[in-house]
């Protein structure tokens, strides 16, 4: 049984996520948070495999929450956003959330990530990524800078290959790994090879932290050739 927190400031959208997931032979909606700072404190007390956390809510935003449960690891942070929240997606994914959906995602979209995130793995969502690239392009760390945080990230960079570099570039637009495949011409497992190398020799957790790393060093902000 998968045992989930649901935390949103809207009592009616965790009435309706609740009636989804409490439908399903193997989850159970063990709590509800109207607000981060309540979420954290649940996700201690309760100690749930998942949160479903919404970004914006009062006393403590989700990405603090999420940083704090994380941190603590109450349980694994599915982030649920909109499109007016994207910018804070990158910061909520380095503060340890498994990934991130829509809000208004199909039902059984949610139920495949809760379960996804619940086996250990992450979930990013193709639909946002790609938002992400067309409304904040122009927010990315310029590569080659200077700044800390993109320095340290090129400085990562430097031990993979120009192939490498060109599948992380497409795993951060929300590529699946058959879709990389076919746009670079080579085999699935070839891709799962390079995905595989990357997370390696970067030191990334999961698919979800090369995104970010993506992010950091201007890597998604390039454009796949129409």
């Amino acid at each position: 049984m998968i045992r989930i927190l649901l935390a949103d400031d809207q009592p009616l959208v965790r009435t309706g996520f609740k009636m989804i997931l409490d439908a399903e032979p193997d989850m159970a909606v063990v709590g509800e948070a109207g607000d981060g700072a309540d979420a954290v404190r649940q996700a201690r007390d309760l100690r749930p495999d998942v949160v479903v956390m919404d970004i914006r809510m009062p006393v403590c935003d989700g990405i603090a929450a999420t940083a704090q449960i994380a941190a603590a690891g109450h349980a694994r942070v599915l982030i649920l956003t909109t499109f007016h929240v994207d910018e804070h997606v990158v910061n909520a994914l380095r503060a340890g959330a498994s990934g991130f959906l829509l809000k208004d995602v199909h039902a059984d979209r949610l139920l495949e990530a809760i379960r996804v995130v619940h086996a250990g793995n992450a979930i990013v969502d193709p639909a946002v990524t790609r938002r992400l690239l067309d409304q904040f392009v122009h927010r990315l760390p310029v590569p080659g800078s200077h700044d800390g945080a993109a320095a340290a990230s090129q400085e990562r960079l430097s031990g993979t290959t120009g192939r490498e570099r060109e599948v992380l570039a497409l795993v951060a637009q929300g590529l699946s790994n058959a879709e990389i495949a076919a746009e670079l011409v080579v085999t699935e497992t070839t891709v799962k090879t390079h995905v595989h190398h990357l997370l390696t020799k970067l030191g990334a957790r999961d698919r979800v932290q090369l995104v970010v790393l993506a992010y950091e060093t201007g890597l998604a902000g390039q454009r796949r050739p129409s």
